[in-house]
């Protein structure tokens, strides 16, 4: 698995991770007859803070991967283009650019 497949998997399980808390509440309360906000709160804040957490920790990965697979290939890009002469650099950049 390459850095951009992993980055966007830990942003997809930090979403997944995020609707956890509210599922769960949501879950714990379904066998009640009565539902008001008030509920739904006192069900959240049963559930804990530890799914917000896991979820803030997930995304923050998953950004820093997709970075990292971002400037990884800026890196290579600039590597493989270093010997090319700008002109030539010029003309791949902007396929509207006019040869002299």
């Amino acid at each position: 698995m390459n850095k951009r497949a992993a980055g966007i998997s830990l942003i997809a399980i930090a979403a997944f991770l995020y609707s956890v808390k509210y599922m769960s509440a949501a879950i714990w309360g379904s066998g009640t007859t009565t539902w008001n906000s008030e509920l739904f709160d006192t069900f959240s804040n049963s559930v804990g803070q530890a799914p917000l957490y896991l979820s803030w920790i997930s995304l923050a990965a998953g950004i820093l991967y997709l970075y990292h697979a971002e400037a990884e290939q800026k890196r290579h890009l600039n590597s493989a283009n270093k010997d090319e002469p700008l002109e030539d650099i010029e003309e791949v950049t902007n396929p509207n650019h006019s040869q002299h």
